[in-house]
């Protein structure tokens, strides 16, 4: 593999020829570390490696450690979710219902000519239920 670098300004480029193993290495710690390859090389010319403030293998000890708490957390809020989403769902039923009941409740006072029942409030609790 040929690797390329040319400066930001100016004139003058660099080759370099990088064997396969060398640049598989490069794009392993690409992927581990989230970043491009071009940004690893880059890294390593420049030598702006970080040290790390910790006892690495504990800190890597601790983060599996919060990760599996997380998916317990997880396994445990994943059912609550659900029925959240079924009592929201059934909310909106019922929102539904309720607006076509009093809709049906003015017509027909409408029709017996008494005065309307105008409920903000229920109208407002309607149309948030409708909205989630």
């Amino acid at each position: 593999m040929k690797l390329l670098i040319k400066p930001d300004r100016g004139f003058g480029k660099i080759e370099v020829e990088l064997d396969e193993s060398l640049w598989k290495r490069i794009e392993e710690l690409a992927e581990r570390y989230g970043v491009s390859p071009e940004r690893v090389v880059e890294i390593a010319l420049k030598g702006e490696f970080k040290e790390p403030m910790g006892d690495l293998e504990k800190l890597e000890e601790k983060v599996g450690e919060l990760e599996r708490k997380v998916w317990k957390l997880e396994m445990e809020y994943a059912p609550l979710r659900y029925k959240a989403y079924g009592l929201s769902e059934d909310n909106k039923i019922l929102a539904i219902e309720l607006s076509g009941l009093i809709a049906e409740n003015n017509q027909l006072r409408r029709f017996l000519r008494l005065p309307l029942n105008r409920n903000p409030e229920l109208r407002k609790l309607i149309s948030y239920y409708l909205q989630g």
